[in-house]
């Protein structure tokens, strides 16, 4: 009785390891499918409007800069590299020498974007990090083109013709940015102008001569332009015309009245009457 029971025992425990190592298999095959959904999960990204992505093939770019979307890539060895392209607005505070060596401090806010199509080149020759974009790229030449055109002009000057040189500004720094095509100037404003105070009153002066002038040439013309309608009038008043308005005019008292008109010089003598 004793060594059936240990029998039944020793049965179920080899049906207890049989069970036990059967299901091995199937925990095999689901880690492997596990490590097959990770993989497609790193195949498959995902790229946000605004923004291109570069690809990297080991570390070299490969390829066209990937559009907003869904896009493919090769697990363990690709890697994307986002850069937005959207408008950004950066202030630069800055500080300047004027022509005439004075210091002046102002904003300049500029708005670029960066090129869809230059990202990987950005990526490869300058920065391989978006926020690296405005101090490599923009920055030194914003800088260049404000130092360079407020050293042409004299304090005065930039004072009172502050909009005519923010175009100047902007004009440059598109010129330099241009020379390397990564980026697109959209725009650019300065505002915040810091100058001495013993210079305002000399501005002010300024200007209210160059309104002064402007109101003397104005009225200079409206007077040349009077003159010119004068002149033109009196060259169509005829001496027919002339003779009429005298006829016209005459009160019969005059004893010596204009001839007429092609009849010959000599006048006419009317008795007057008393």
């Amino acid at each position: 009785m004793e060594s059936e029971f240990h029998r039944v025992a020793q049965d179920k425990s080899k049906g207890d390891k049989g069970g036990s190592g059967g299901p091995g298999v199937p925990w095999f095959l689901m880690a492997g499918g596990l490590l097959l959904l990770l993989l497609l999960s790193q195949a498959v990204f995902i790229v946000p409007a605004g923004t291109v992505a570069v690809i990297t093939t080991l570390g070299r770019v490969t390829g066209s800069p990937r559009g907003a979307g869904p896009n493919l890539k090769v697990p363990l060895f690709q890697s994307t590299h986002r850069f937005s392209v959207k408008t950004q607005v950066r202030p630069e505070r800055f500080a300047s020498l004027t022509k005439d060596l004075q210091v002046i401090e102002a904003t300049a806010t500029v708005k670029y974007a960066l090129k869809p199509q230059e990202v990987g080149r950005v990526y490869a020759q300058i920065a391989t990090f978006d926020g690296d974009v405005y101090p490599r790229i923009v920055q030194p030449s914003l800088l260049k083109a404000l130092k360079s055109v407020f050293s042409r002009y004299d304090l005065v000057t930039i004072a009172s013709q502050w909009g005519s040189i923010s175009e100047e500004v902007e004009q440059q720094v598109d010129t330099e940015l241009s020379r390397f095509g990564y980026v697109d100037v959209q725009g650019l404003d300065l505002t915040g102008l810091q100058i001495a105070e013993e210079y305002r009153a000399a501005i002010e002066e300024k200007q209210i001569a160059e309104q002064r002038l402007q109101r003397a040439q104005t009225e200079v013309r409206i007077a040349e332009e009077e003159a010119k309608k004068f002149q033109t009038l009196s060259q169509s008043l005829d001496e027919q015309v002339l003779y009429k308005l005298f006829l016209d005019r005459w009160d019969g008292k005059t004893s010596v009245v204009p001839n007429f008109p092609g009849g010959g010089s000599v006048p006419v003598i009317v008795d007057a009457q008393p």
